[in-house]
């Protein structure tokens, strides 16, 4: 039996596609449950919090989108349970698209021609782009394809990951190499996955790191941020500015001092959406090879966290 849960996502067309792939007595929403311990597979966001205190005999959890840490985290996720993400040009593509987008609001200055308009003042500036290096914080699949597509546009990129990994026309650093990395770039882009690692990683020691007036992207996780350094640095000008899509609460609460921040873009966690047609055949192909007993595709490492 494969269960699917979440609290806050309307379930009725993932059910539904998945019952179109593997039957409909074989896929059951937590209200059609009558026995917890026949799920053997269960697909998840932003799940109950009680649910692994009956889905004793679960071996598989599958994620409705490319991130786990919603599934990871809980406390009561058993050691020997494997975790799988979805992957899929239909989560790369959307996510570049959205960063370009991001770059180039920096780098042609729309956030400041946007303001010109209000007070009605033509600036026409000799050199209207912002030279830039641009830093890419995770170099995993969607942090690759964002470093070749801005590549290909012919911008200097630069990449950061744990393990130093080989991109064409990139220029490549280790975690050991975090300063050499911030020195080289004034625009930074955040897409580590969440772990306790990169926990509060865009915060005050960071940016004083960083170039004096760097911009800063954020369609990583909001647990990675911390605000009020955030806010401190735009103040400053350590930071020129940022354009966020994730945030430690969401949604951003309306006390935020975000909201109101002129130098602050925000975007309520739509970077990217996955698409039921995209990951529906992933989950259903690992549903049959768990019961066939062959090999899980797209499994994460538990440890890790990605």
């Amino acid at each position: 039996m494969l269960l699917v849960d979440s609290i806050s996502k309307d379930l009725a067309p993932w059910i539904q596609a998945l019952r179109n792939e593997l039957g409909d007595d074989r896929v059951v929403s937590w209200e059609e449950v009558d026995d917890p311990t026949k799920v053997e597979m269960a697909v998840l966001w932003n799940h109950r919090k009680d649910l692994f205190q009956h889905l004793t005999n679960v071996r598989v959890v599958a994620s409705l989108g490319a991130g786990v840490d919603h599934i990871i985290s809980d406390p009561l996720l058993p050691a020997q349970v494997r975790v799988s993400k979805v992957v899929s040009a239909h989560l790369s593509d959307p996510m570049s698209n959205f960063c370009i987008g991001a770059v180039i609001y920096f780098q042609r200055q729309f956030d400041k021609y946007a303001q010109d308009k209000v007070t009605k003042t033509w600036d026409q500036q000799f050199d209207p782009e912002v030279q830039m290096g641009i830093g890419i914080l995770g170099l995993g699949e969607l942090g690759t394809d964002l470093a070749s597509k801005l590549r290909f546009l012919g911008f200097e990129v630069h990449g950061l990951s744990r393990t130093r990994r080989e991109v064409p026309g990139v220029v490549t650093y280790g975690e050991e190499d975090m300063d050499a990395f911030l020195s080289r770039i004034n625009l930074l882009i955040c897409m580590l996955p969440a772990t306790a690692a990169t926990d509060g990683i865009l915060s005050k020691s960071l940016f004083e790191r960083m170039k004096s007036g760097s911009y800063l992207i954020n369609v990583g996780r909001g647990r990675q941020q911390v605000d009020e350094d955030i806010l401190a640095a735009l103040d400053s000008g350590q930071l020129q500015g940022a354009f966020l899509d994730v945030f430690p609460s969401e949604p951003l609460p309306k006390t935020s001092l975000m909201w109101d921040h002129p130098k602050v873009f925000i975007t309520p966690h739509i970077a990217v959406v996955t698409k039921i047609e995209a990951a529906v055949p992933q989950i259903a192909e690992n549903y049959r090879r768990l019961q066939s007993g062959r090999e899980l595709i797209n499994l994460i490492d538990r440890e890790k966290g990605y």
